[in-house]
């Protein structure tokens, strides 16, 4: 797993070219723990047993995967009704019998069920800028890229029982366990000798007595309110001590401390962390919570083991320096912003499907339109709120056309882009936590969204650029 990490992470950092790609220098350093199988058409070895007279290269290239993965590679068998697809299978059994290698059944899935073929074109003409019209456009010439069944699978290998056997073989030579429930904390960098549960303690009593020192100054604060400031100041930091998040703490004080030394525009606190005494004495919010009543509980409970979470504003066009300065603190390699996926929406979807099928765009777009405005609809919800959107559908078979596919393909990923506000900084190197890429500003992201980052025990900070600041 550390190494497929590796290699999706360097496939789209290194050797990017139209497409993330690697060579074999780079898989034969990040191989181990790895199954390899030959691929599909386009894969190399099927590609050049495509060729005439390729066996030679095809053998190879098999030679120098096998060198590789040793008893790790399979050759892998299709079965979808295209005619070069029998020769490729012709010349793996060859290459099998003579270099002594397994065979594994697989298909090649683009689309969940057959009758999705249609779909499945029309998301290739949304994606090359086709029409369904052009005869030139990018196609499969048949329909068997879909998820097979296991019955279909024995049906269609009936020839080859050992290619079906080995497919349960690598799902058994398949073991990985993932811990999840645990957090990495980024290190900070500490004096020689300071622990970061001292270190916190200090600077949260000594970030407290300044805080304190201007109260003072109000003729009307009393000794009780005093006290009352001071317990509370106890319980928190009791409360942060036990649940293990000093160093959490120090992290977001040292980098919005920095920002206000440079003169960045920092938000005065947004959010339940607002509520908390330590992070006002610490510098992290200018708000004191005790006037206003907001309960620590609220940010941070230690009867509910989960993160704190500051939300941070910043100015947006100075957001990019508190990132740099993260990236020189901590290392440019163990700090990534989060990606996000954006998916075809309905009203969106609509329009690039009727794009697709060649339907006039004011047809199009006023069919779009009788998508109710509102948040997170979907097609099937619409035509259940929208009787007009019901009534095109039973009364023109190219709406109904345009409205099926389009619910076929809504919600699936159509872009990435970088998350507004959240960045994930890591102990050690990032790709020793998940794979990451670039973004279109030439900034690293890590190619699991938010959910799954998290998920990873990674510590996220909210980095939100605002333009009123």
């Amino acid at each position: 797993y550390q190494n497929l990490i590796k290699l999706a992470a360097i496939a789209q950092l290194e050797c990017f070219h139209y497409k993330p790609r690697i060579d074999k220098e780079v898989l034969a350093r990040h191989s181990e723990g790895l199954i390899c199988l030959t691929a599909c058409l386009h894969g190399e070895i099927p590609y050049l047993l495509a060729q005439p007279n390729g066996l030679d290269k095809a053998r190879a290239a098999t030679l120098s995967l096998q060198e590789i993965f040793g008893d790790r590679l399979y050759l892998e068998l299709q079965e979808n009704g295209l005619p070069e697809q029998r020769v490729v299978n012709t010349g793996l059994k060859k290459l099998a019998r003579e270099l002594n290698l397994p065979l594994v059944a697989t298909n090649d899935c683009h689309y969940l069920n057959r009758d999705q073929k249609h779909a499945h074109e029309v998301l290739l003409c949304i994606q090359t800028g086709k029409t369904m019209q052009d005869a030139n456009r990018f196609q499969f010439s048949t329909d068997e890229l879909y998820f097979k069944t296991p019955d279909e699978m024995r049906q269609a290998f009936a020839d080859c029982p050992e290619a079906i056997a080995n497919a349960g073989c690598i799902a058994a030579r398949c073991h990985l366990e993932l811990t999840f429930g645990e957090h990495h904390f980024p290190i900070f960098p500490l004096p020689a000798g300071q622990t970061s549960a001292a270190l916190f303690e200090a600077e949260a009593r000594n970030g407290f007595a300044r805080r304190l020192a201007t109260l003072r100054t109000r003729p009307d604060f009393t000794e009780q309110e005093e006290k009352n400031y001071q317990d509370r100041l106890e319980m928190e930091i009791g409360v942060i001590m036990a649940m293990g998040f000093p160093g959490y703490f120090l992290i977001v004080a040292d980098f919005i401390n920095w920002a206000k030394r440079q003169g960045i525009p920092v938000g005065p606190g947004r959010g339940s962390g607002a509520g908390s005494l330590v992070a006002y004495g610490l510098g992290i919010t200018d708000i004191d919570p005790i006037p206003y009543g907001l309960i620590f509980e609220r940010f941070l409970n230690i009867e509910r083991k989960s993160m704190p979470d500051f939300d941070v504003d910043f100015c947006q066009e100075r957001r990019g320096e508190v990132l740099q300065y993260m990236q020189e603190r901590y290392g440019a390699d163990h700090v990534a912003q989060i990606i996000t996926f954006g998916s075809l929406k309905a009203r969106a979807v609509i329009r690039d499907v009727g794009r697709a099928l060649a339907m006039p765009y004011g047809e199009v777009d006023g069919i779009a339109k009788l998508i109710p405005e509102e948040l997170k609809i979907t097609i099937k919800k619409a035509m259940e709120q929208e009787p007009r959107l019901r009534e095109a559908r039973e009364r023109d078979p190219r709406v109904a056309e345009l409205l099926t596919v389009a619910e076929a393909l809504e919600g699936l990923p159509r872009h990435t882009s970088t998350h507004a506000a959240g960045v994930v900084v890591s102990p050690k190197l990032m790709v020793e936590y998940l794979p990451v890429c670039r973004g279109s500003k030439d900034e690293i992201l890590t190619q699991y969204d938010m959910k799954y980052t998290e998920m990873t025990g990674l510590i996220k900070f909210d980095f939100l650029g605002l333009k009123t600041l």
